[in-house]
């Protein structure tokens, strides 16, 4: 079972879902991890109060690039609160896999930048 969890880190690594841009993004946010390069940033474009479309973009190891891929097809037409309730529990759930303490920041790197960009847009509504 776990073989299956890391084909599809994999997959999604090297065939990233979502990967690029937006034009005319409603909220961009950025993240960095600094202990090891890591960098997602997030675009989104809402209707409403969702996610219409939603772009990531950056650079890093395997399971930051994959989590990002497997984040942005899991919350299209979600709600910004919906998005906030999201917790890492619920990233490592969609991972899969054991994640290491010092792998941990890799595999949250998205959420974060993912909640900071829905926070933008709800406060310059």
């Amino acid at each position: 079972m776990l073989d299956m969890y890391k084909e599809n880190i994999l997959e999604h690594w090297k065939n990233p879902r979502n990967f690029g841009k937006l034009q005319n993004a409603d909220s961009v946010a950025k993240e960095v991890n600094t202990l090891c390069g890591d960098e997602i940033q997030i675009e989104i474009r809402f209707n409403s109060s969702h996610v219409k479309e939603i772009a990531f973009s950056g650079q890093g190891c395997a399971i930051s690039q994959a989590t990002a891929s497997i984040l942005t097809e899991f919350v299209k037409n979600k709600s910004v609160e919906e998005i906030k309730e999201i917790r890492r529990e619920d990233i490592l759930e969609m991972l899969g896999i054991p994640i290491s303490p010092i792998r941990l920041k890799c595999a949250l790197i998205s959420l974060d930048a993912l909640k900071s960009a829905a926070s933008k847009y709800e406060n310059g509504k």
